[in-house]
């Protein structure tokens, strides 16, 4: 089930919000508390019901491994260490994902490597099974290091279930959503978070089906013949896949943390403007928030972190975004964006160790442009695909310009630079810049939509806002799409 769905916003969301807190006003919680879990369940089942035996037995193995984790535990058999027990969930958690995710990947290239012929097995990807996986893993490591405290099935099962965050994070921590679901008094319906959830909800409606899907026409069109584009296509085939990408996916988390308030329930913050970073350290303290603390907490520390030597820093930031770039999917292309950003990272910390230093607009200019030409490569189904779409991006001889500027600008087919008329060969060209400008100007001059919320009144301004956004969304709420992160 979509977020973006006539039956989502319409029938499950409203019949969810009401019964729950229907039965908590009659103090039934145990049973408010067991509803929204089959709520959840049922929203997860919706895609494809044969996954929930795999969610389920993810749940229940991790709940029993993290139990016997704590430090309260009884059930913990003397003859096996926390460490060999923390170590045999976190393998049992990256073997499922792995089987399902990678064993056709790992095929292919023993194919290619050896010359032989075994059949892939065309493995169906769990839904969602990136996300709950990396958040039952944090579970286990806070289990072992004493972070959590004991809860009952049914609460643990509400922590990786919560639909909200299920599908596409954020990823949350146990110990601060648990907390949250015991409160009392957010067992009460509070109006205060329902026009600020309804609020932020819209905003994240209105980035997906209004701007991110009309970007994703272009996006689509551009890297399904990326051997055809010429400079000026290229370069918007890139961008309209970076402001796709972005606004789908913060628009994403923009919803689940207005759906979350709904039922009086905190996200954490996953974006913070990344377009607006003048580093690439910047970024990724801007973009997706809970993956880069998961990457932190999780690998890059227990690898040693920056503890052991300059070199041993190097190595440790390439391996851990080579294993993001690999967690985001089973592709040489995911694995390559990985290791860009894993060089990135040492470049400049290199060049910050030296003391050098440029003028914010450049540093902007080129970590933005980095960005975007890494996503080709996050974005192409081949190697060869991202590479034929950056050759057109950095090629002299296919300028297509408009009429007027081309005459202007004929003088340079001398000098082997081949001047085109853009009404030639670009079909929606005015359109497409319109937008790409637009794009622009919310993602650098705007307020993003967490500092709106942050300032949320229930006034007249406010509810305006709303309204024209979540009417504008409701009218594109025919083009069924799928969100960019529901593939990973």
């Amino acid at each position: 089930m979509l977020f973006n769905s006539y039956i989502f916003i319409f029938v499950f969301l409203p019949i969810t919000f009401f019964i729950y807190f229907y039965l908590n006003y009659k103090r039934f919680t145990q049973a408010a508390k067991g509803f929204l879990v089959f709520s959840s369940l049922f929203f997860y089942s919706w895609w494809n019901i044969i996954y929930l035996p795999i969610i389920l037995s993810s749940i229940l193995f991790n709940y029993i491994v993290g139990s016997t984790l704590n430090k309260d535990s009884a059930m913990r058999h003397k003859s096996f260490s926390k460490k060999t027990l923390l170590t045999f969930g976190i393998v049992s958690n990256i073997a499922l994902l792995g089987y399902f995710k990678y064993t056709d990947f790992f095929i292919e290239n023993f194919n290619l490597a050896f010359h032989t012929h075994a059949n892939l097995l065309h493995l169906s990807l769990p839904l969602a099974i990136s996300f709950f996986t990396f958040q039952q893993i944090s579970y286990l490591v806070d289990s072992y290091r004493q972070e959590t405290k004991e809860y009952d099935f049914i609460n643990y099962t509400l922590f990786v279930t919560f639909f909200p965050q299920l599908i596409a994070g954020p990823i949350v921590h146990h110990k601060e959503m648990m907390p949250q679901f015991i409160q009392v008094k957010n067992k009460i319906i509070n109006y205060k978070n329902i026009s600020m959830g309804l609020f932020i909800f819209s905003i994240g409606l209105f980035k997906k089906v209004v701007i991110a899907d009309t970007f994703s026409v272009w996006a689509t069109a551009g890297f399904d013949t990326p051997s055809a584009l010429n400079l000026l296509e290229a370069w918007t085939t890139s961008l309209s896949y970076t402001f796709q990408l972005y606004f789908d996916f913060s628009g994403y988390t923009d919803m689940a943390i207005g759906l979350s308030l709904l039922f009086n329930i905190k996200l954490p913050i996953n974006f913070n403007s990344p377009y607006k970073a003048t580093s690439i350290q910047d970024f990724w303290r801007r973009w997706h928030i809970t993956l880069s603390r998961f990457l932190k907490d999780y690998i890059y520390i227990p690898l040693g972190g920056n503890r052991k030597g300059e070199f041993r820093t190097y190595t440790n930031l390439l391996a851990t975004f080579i294993l993001g770039g690999i967690w985001h999917g089973a592709g040489w292309t995911f694995v390559f964006w990985g290791f860009l950003h894993g060089i990135a990272l040492v470049v400049h910390r290199i060049w910050s160790r030296l003391g050098f230093k440029l003028w914010t607009w450049l540093a902007w200019l080129i970590t933005f442009n980095f960005i975007n030409i890494a996503w080709v490569f996050f974005r192409a189904k081949e190697m060869k695909d991202a590479f034929r779409v950056l050759s057109s991006m950095f090629s002299l001889d296919n300028i297509f310009l408009p009429d007027k500027l081309a005459e202007q600008f004929v003088f340079l087919n001398q000098y082997g630079i081949t001047i085109h008329h853009y009404t030639q060969n670009m079909e929606d060209g005015i359109n497409i810049l319109l937008w790409l400008s637009f794009a622009f100007m919310i993602t650098l001059f705007f307020k993003n939509s967490m500092y709106l919320l942050s300032k949320f009144k229930a006034n007249i301004f406010f509810s305006i806002f709303l309204i024209i956004c979540f009417i504008v969304s409701f009218f594109h709420l025919t083009r069924y799409s799928e969100f960019i992160y529901f593939q990973f």
